[in-house]
């Protein structure tokens, strides 16, 4: 995978998304009540009126398959606008920023003198603030070309590590 989705998914894993997935009651009652807990479901993109989501939350109706995935989506862009502030401190760390893995793709599929010598790399990214703002705005083109300006530290080899098999932070 291209590493920029590599870190999408390690921030979406960080940002602590609702297990419970939103076909089943429990999660479906989460994902309302973080919703309209503020003004955010609107903004967010979910259309549907304040009756329709008063009966959803009672009970009495069902959402169908198009409206669980607008909840859905509605829910996951609102979460990340609100963890995005929380990340990019956590992981730049007043200046410090945070040790980063970059684990290159797996060639033992390729045939041996067509191999790359790629190995495993740690970089230490000091500056977050224009990856996570990308990732908050699900802006793929953004979020590559940050992470590209980051990864380019690594040197001349830094082509090598577009394609990763994953890459690992904490925050």
């Amino acid at each position: 995978m291209k590493g920029h989705e590599a870190v999408a998914r390690q921030l979406d894993a960080l940002a602590g998304y609702i297990a419970t997935p939103v076909t089943a009651r429990r999660g479906l009652q989460v994902r309302l009540h973080y919703l309209t807990r503020s003004t955010h479901a609107r903004a967010a993109g979910l259309t549907v009126t304040d009756r329709t989501l008063r009966a959803w939350q009672v009970g009495t109706r069902t959402p169908s398959r198009r409206n669980l995935a607008a909840i859905e989506q509605a829910y996951r862009t609102v979460r990340r606008e609100n963890v995005a502030r929380y990340l990019t401190a956590r992981l730049n760390r007043e200046g410090r920023g945070t040790r980063v893995e970059i684990h290159p793709i797996n060639q033992s599929a390729v045939d041996r003198p067509r191999q790359r010598a790629v190995e495993f790399r740690t970089m230490n990214v000091r500056r977050w603030d224009r990856i996570v703002a990308a990732w908050a705005a699900a802006d793929d083109q953004e979020l590559d070309d940050a992470w590209v300006d980051q990864v380019i530290d690594l040197g001349s080899q830094w082509g090598q590590y577009d394609y990763v098999t994953n890459v690992g932070f904490a925050a």
